[in-house]
Order: structure tokens, then sequence, then C-alpha cells
């Protein structure tokens, strides 16, 4: 599969054959991800496999913090720039992308590096998760008083079916609480029952995160936003809006392009903008640590070692001695 394909919704994956090792780096946003995928990509002879579901999308670059071509090194990239800003990327579909792009890299020898924000749709790679279904009119149902009443009242009612899974939930996350309830009324079970388990595919897998101090993060990602603000990302958002932005069920619901909506809107000026963009993201960095903490398989590294990139070469090559 090239960069610039994909895989449809139910697609049945290959299994991976025998290769290189799985590398998935995680961490927060703005934590240096990105720069570690590269410099391994390039140790292992690998390839970049996005795991940002944002950074799927067309013309989304500036508030997705999509590194540009010329920055890239040469390695190729996958699973960027693969879908219309109005088309959906469920975790579903973005299993069924990832894998069969992670299964033809192995066949050909190269070493995927996974790299990207969004925790769920990595585990729903990495590791055993089958997809309960779903009902497109339970959904049309949900989504409908969704608009009515809003996400905070939809979490609520989630809060009482289900209070594991809303308390993993910001109350604004509407796509998920929705997802959420919607799974509940089909299976009268709790969402949470559905996650994967902490069992990988592939043995040969090795999550590597990025450990940064809160303070350090919390700079970063106001500097990274008023880079982005600076960068051009209200004209961005107009552009796009005129490519059905606001028509798209994920990308819509992306932090700084809601914001940036608000200003051209007239709702908000630039400066609070900027501000709740900031705050947002650093809630959204806040929930992405609570997630990977739980799992006792990343091996963490500082994010400012001056060898991190040798001793994640050493939990890559423990990992394929070992398996």
């Amino acid at each position: 599969m090239s960069a610039t394909e994909g895989t449809p919704a139910g697609t049945t994956c290959p299994p991976y054959p025998t290769g290189p090792v799985i590398v998935a780096i995680v961490g927060p946003t703005a934590s240096g991800k990105t720069s570690l995928s590269l410099d391994l990509a390039e140790r292992l002879d690998g390839e970049i496999v996005n795991t940002d579901a944002m950074q799927v999308y067309r013309g989304m670059d500036i508030g997705t913090a999509k590194l540009p071509v010329a920055e890239r090194r040469g390695i190729p990239h996958h699973l960027l720039d693969t879908q219309d800003v109005r088309e959906p990327a469920t975790v579903a579909a973005f299993q069924g992308w990832a894998r069969e792009v992670i299964a033809e890299l192995r066949r050909r020898g190269a070493a995927p590096v996974l790299v990207g924000g969004s925790a769920l749709y990595i585990r729903a790679i990495l590791d055993r998760f089958e997809f309960q279904a779903t009902d497109p009119e339970v959904r049309a149902r949900l989504e409908a008083e969704l608009a009515q009443v809003g996400s905070e009242s939809l979490h609520r009612r989630l809060a009482d079916l289900d209070p594991r899974t809303a308390g993993t939930l910001a109350p604004d996350n509407a796509r998920r609480i929705v997802r959420a309830l919607e799974v509940i009324e089909l299976t009268g079970e709790p969402y949470g029952s559905s996650l994967p388990e902490l069992e990988y595919v592939d043995p040969r897998t090795v999550q590597i995160g990025v450990d940064i101090d809160r303070p350090t993060l919390d700079a970063r990602i106001e500097q990274r936003v008023h880079d982005m603000y600076d960068a051009g990302l209200v004209a961005e958002v107009e552009a796009l809006l005129d490519a059905g932005l606001a028509e798209g069920r994920t990308a819509s619901r992306a932090i700084g392009y809601r914001e940036a909506r608000m200003v051209l809107a007239g709702e908000l000026d630039l400066d609070e903008a900027r501000w709740r963009t900031i705050y947002a993201t650093r809630r959204y960095a806040r929930r992405q640590m609570g997630w990977w903490r739980k799992d006792p398989r990343i091996t963490w590294l500082p994010f400012d070692a001056e060898d991190r990139v040798e001793q994640a070469l050493a939990v890559v090559a423990a990992r394929g001695a070992s398996a």
C-alpha cells in the first residue's frame, strides 16, 4: 500500500508475516515523538506509519503539526493525506488501514515505526481488538439527540450507565460518547468491556514512550499553538470549510480547528481562540498520559536523554531477540 491509499472499513487484514519488530512511539502531543521516530526509522531501515487520527486528512496540516515533506529525511510516510475532510476515520477503519500497511512493510523487510497521539487507535492496531457491530439508525438517533441537548447531557447519561468509561472521556468528546452509548444500547454491556486487551497481535512489538515533565510539556504546547496560529491556522480552516470540514464527523472535532471556526464565525477573538486551544491541548495531553500510564508494556525514555536513540534501539533489539 502506498502512502495515499487506504483499506476500506471491514477489510480483513492479512496476518502479519515474520519480519522486523513493530515499533510504536507513544507519548503526549509536543513531547518529541516525531524526531525520535525519524531517528529510529533511519537506524532500523524502517518507514513511518502515522497513527494520528487527524493527520490522515488532506489539508489539515498546520493544526495537526503534520511534518512537511522536506523535513521527512526522505523516509517514506504512510497514512498521511489519505482522506477528504468529509470522510470519517473510525477506529475500525484505521485499524484496517494501518495493519495492511504494517503487513506490507514487513513483507518487504522494512521496520514499521508507528507514531502519533491517538492512543485508542494505536491500541486497536497493536492489540487483539475485535470491533462490535454498529447500527446506523441507533447512531443517527444519538447524533440527533446530541445536536439537541449537547455532549454534556449525553455524558451524564453515560456516567449513569457506564461510569468507568465516562470517567475516561471528557464531556466534550461527543464522538466517543455517542459511540459508547451506541455500544451499550446494542450489546447491553459497558463500552469498556469492548476495549482491547493488553495482548499484542504480534509478540514482535515494542512500545517506546517519550517521558516529559509537565511544566516543560505545557510550555511546549503553548509555543506550538502560538506557532500554529502565526503560521495561518485560521486561513487553513477557512479553506477547509469550503472543502466540507463542517460536515466531517471526525475532522471537524480536531482541537484548534473548532476554535478557529469560532474566530471565523465572529464568536471568538484571536487571542481567546489561542488560549482555548492551549487549554484544550493540555487537557488532551493529560488524557493521553492517563491512558498510556496504564500500559505496563511501554518502556519510557526521558525526552531529553542524549542517548535516547541508543536506549530505544536496545529495547527494540531485546524484543527481537526474545520473541
